[in-house]
């Protein structure tokens, strides 16, 4: 949804990643063409594979989308250290390993036309902010990435190369369907689309905004974190913050 939505920016041309090169091909052939770079993100040689795509292809980069991850659910008495790291070497080791290897090119591309706009978005989640029982796994990950941007923010702010975050609540994508929430009749109001994601990102990347929530009110569970961390964690352990988790689920 994000690669729709930026296609319909005025001169965008887009580098597509992601592991099925089936569906990247597809894609590419419905927006009019496309870049494409099939590889999995947790190999070692993948963002070197992707700089070298980018920079034969076209030379500079303006925005960079660090949108990978995945979620396994679990207690972490029952799933232990290993599913913390397995979802850390998605949702953290690799945004920022491609982020390294593409950094240089972003900043050469911020000196060569300082007023065009050159960005990095990382998706973190609302988990990023809010912990819940089940997903702790998944929700260090994403508060490791919001951490890493607000550090990462301060340092590239002087080399041109503006630093977004968006953090997603419930969103009902492929591999997060969030099939039980959509089927109650009252959280389901709680379910957002992919395109607020897009639109979220449009406003992190192009737009030079900071940070944003997807839909925009889930920001009062990040606040009552802050404000009232005992309610929050009442709420969580008895199961009101808590979502249905699943196993083995990627985008």
């Amino acid at each position: 949804m994000t690669a729709r939505r930026l296609a319909r920016e005025p001169g965008v041309r887009l580098v597509l990643v992601a592991r099925r090169k089936d569906r990247l091909d597809a894609l590419a052939e419905a927006l009019g063409g496309a870049t494409v770079v099939a590889v999995d993100l947790t190999g070692p040689d993948a963002p070197q594979a992707v700089r070298a795509e980018v920079e034969t292809e076209h030379g500079e980069l303006h925005l960079l989308v660090n949108n990978a991850g995945a979620r396994w659910g679990g207690k972490f008495a029952e799933t232990g250290a290993e599913n913390v790291e397995r979802h850390m070497k998605v949702n953290f080791d690799a945004p920022v390993r491609l982020t390294e290897a593409l950094l240089p090119l972003l900043r050469a591309t911020a000196a060569k036309n300082p007023a065009r706009p050159v960005a990095i978005v990382n998706v973190s989640s609302t988990s990023g902010r809010v912990g819940r029982a089940g997903a702790g796994g998944y929700s260090a990950s994403k508060f490791a990435l919001a951490g890493w941007s607000d550090s990462l923010a301060a340092e590239e702010a002087g080399h041109g190369v503006h630093v977004g975050l968006v953090l997603p609540g419930f969103i009902s994508t492929e591999g997060f369907p969030q099939a039980e929430l959509v089927a109650h009749p009252v959280l389901r109001r709680i379910v957002s689309r992919p395109e607020a994601v897009a639109e979220a990102i449009i406003e992190c990347g192009l737009q030079g905004k900071a940070e944003r929530y997807a839909p925009r009110g889930y920001w009062l569970a990040a606040a009552a974190r802050i404000l009232l961390p005992g309610l929050v964690r009442r709420a969580i352990s008895s199961g009101t913050l808590t979502p249905a988790t699943g196993s083995d689920e990627q985008h």
